[in-house]
């Protein structure tokens, strides 16, 4: 699974996932991305299984990128623990994102219908809506993916 080799510390703050994302809103890497509309916490298991995807549906068609990296750990108390005696163990590792940014990124020699057609696969592994995105919005028309 994916996480940090080090940290400054080792528990961190639940923090806020509201407004829209800082960076990563445009496809920079490939041709095709795909963008998050809704705001969650990524866990390192959901990103993996989604990039498991999408190298079986590119094989050697193309190439992915993760543009989200799992560094937030995310703390649980064990069941049926009493209150107070500080906070709990590090369950999994998230990865905060936030409206509009874009998650994951294809490159290929393929056009939008092929790359719509792995993205799609790609965003039924995902937890929140998506959207699929061209690097130049001229040359192809953007979808919507409903979950």
């Amino acid at each position: 699974m994916l996480m940090p080799k080090k940290t400054k510390f080792r528990k961190s703050q639940r923090g806020s996932l509201k407004g829209l994302s800082k960076g990563a809103r445009t496809v920079h890497f490939g041709d095709y991305g795909l963008m998050a509309l809704e705001p969650v916490w990524l866990t390192d298991r959901q990103i993996e299984s989604v990039r498991i995807t999408l190298n079986r549906k590119l094989k050697k068609l193309g190439e992915a990128f993760l543009r989200v990296f799992p560094d937030k750990p995310i703390s649980k108390k064990p069941a049926e623990t009493r209150m107070g005696k500080g906070k709990g163990g590090t369950e999994f590792w998230a990865a905060p994102v936030k409206r509009g940014r874009v998650i994951f990124e294809i490159k290929g020699d393929f056009d939008l219908a092929v790359a719509r057609e792995i993205l799609q696969a790609a965003a039924y592994k995902l937890p929140i809506k998506t959207k699929v995105v061209a690097r130049n919005p001229e040359s192809a028309a953007t979808a919507t993916i409903a979950k």
